[in-house]
């Protein structure tokens, strides 16, 4: 069990799962910056926060639902969580808004199956299911929070401890993904990445290393 100082955001796992690089710089060396894609992304949020709670016949609609597991060491917020009738009792199904669409790596599902775990320690059932809802399609994914997803949300965690716990931001590795990316300014994953190859260049020919 963790103790509340030592609680990890649940945001962190989804950037550790999409470049660890940016996880460190955002929850390690404390930089953020806002593009288009993350002031489009805080809009819809706004929008589903607004909406506040509601009932919809035997469904409970919790929005901006404050999460913790003691278990995982894991704090964070649920977009929406829909509470429904189920075999065993009333089953959370937590729902995480994105703005794009979906994305190629699962760094996505680790924040939405880091709710569920959550919720499970919270409500103290399982969670089988979630969904992500993106922008683009404008349509809910659903996402089974199976054993595969669990192993690999439960590892980005404990990948994301050692980060933190060394304090060192690992190296840029230039990449499809940083076009999009609100830090890429700042991390300059091109002149890292060129600066790295030159530098093993120089060892691999003889120069000084």
């Amino acid at each position: 069990m963790f103790t509340e100082d030592e609680l990890l955001p649940i945001s962190a796992l989804q950037h550790t799962v999409y470049c660890e690089r940016q996880a460190a710089l955002i929850h390690v060396e404390r930089l953020w910056d806002e593009n288009v894609h993350t002031i489009e992304g805080h809009h819809l949020h706004d929008r589903v926060d607004d909406e506040g709670n509601e009932k919809r016949g035997d469904v409970r609609i919790l929005r901006s639902l404050a999460l913790r597991s003691l278990k995982y060491g894991l704090v964070g917020i649920a977009d929406v969580v829909e509470v429904r009738n189920g075999p065993n009792g009333r089953i959370p199904f937590p729902i995480e808004y994105k703005k794009g669409k979906p994305k190629r790596s699962r760094a996505d599902e680790v924040q939405l199956c880091a709710q569920a775990l959550c919720l499970e320690e919270m409500f103290e059932i399982e969670v089988p299911s979630g969904a992500l809802f993106y922008g683009k399609p404008r349509r809910r994914t659903q996402v089974s929070i199976d054993d595969d997803l669990r192993r690999i949300t439960i590892a980005a965690a404990a990948r994301f401890r050692e980060i933190a716990a060394t304090g060192m931001t690992p190296r840029a590795v230039f990449g499809p993904k940083c076009r999009d990316c609100s830090l890429a300014h700042q991390c300059q994953p091109r002149a890292v990445t060129r600066s790295a190859a030159r530098y093993l260049e120089g060892i691999l020919a003889g120069g000084p290393g």
